[in-house]
């Protein structure tokens, strides 16, 4: 999937700029539009949004960074096991902006947990054991209330994890992040 960055140029129509790379720019006769165009191609799943308001319209596709799903550590960090076997679950969406224990605002779209002892602000690699799938969630919140849970995730982070959406738990192994000194 790629981007478009779209520049204009303005002046005589007959000066075209030379394109450096035939796959990587377009040049195309803008169109007397104010309002924003949307191009589609199937074959590179690429999209254009264009407001023509010159006589040529160059287009330049940029490949896409892939956003991360999960909070960024450093590759130098340590994991320490802390617990295997543990059960997971995750937030009611009741909770949705109500203060957690550690004072921030609760948020069910974040990658944050609750836990009974580890201290606020610990990054914690959370991984579901039957299908190899993790997270890294920072812990903001007192909790599970459940003697059998250990952690309760937000519900992006558990739904992340999980292969069956509509389980409402999971077997995971939690271990914390030590950051490099």
């Amino acid at each position: 999937m790629t981007f478009t960055l779209l520049s204009f140029s303005s002046g005589n129509p007959q000066q075209k700029e030379k394109p450096k790379d035939k796959n990587k720019e377009k040049t195309t006769p803008a169109k007397d539009s104010k309002d924003p165009k949307e191009i589609k191609d199937p074959k590179d799943k690429t999209k254009t949004v264009a407001t023509a308001k010159t006589d040529t319209v160059v287009v330049k596709e940029i490949p896409v960074v892939k956003e991360t799903d999960t909070l960024q550590i450093d590759p130098n960090s340590k994991l320490k096991i802390y617990k295997k076997n543990a059960h997971a679950s995750y937030y009611h969406h009741k909770f949705n902006g109500r203060r957690t224990a550690s004072g921030k605002r609760f948020d069910n779209n974040k990658y944050t947990a609750a836990h009974k002892k580890l201290p606020f602000g610990t990054l914690v690699k959370v991984t579901n054991e039957a299908n190899g799938k993790f997270v890294i969630v920072e812990i903001t919140d007192r909790g599970p209330f459940s003697k059998v849970r250990e952690i309760d995730l937000t519900k992006r982070a558990f739904m992340d994890i999980v292969s069956n959406k509509n389980s409402g738990s999971v077997i995971v192994k939690i271990e914390v992040v030590e950051e490099p000194k």
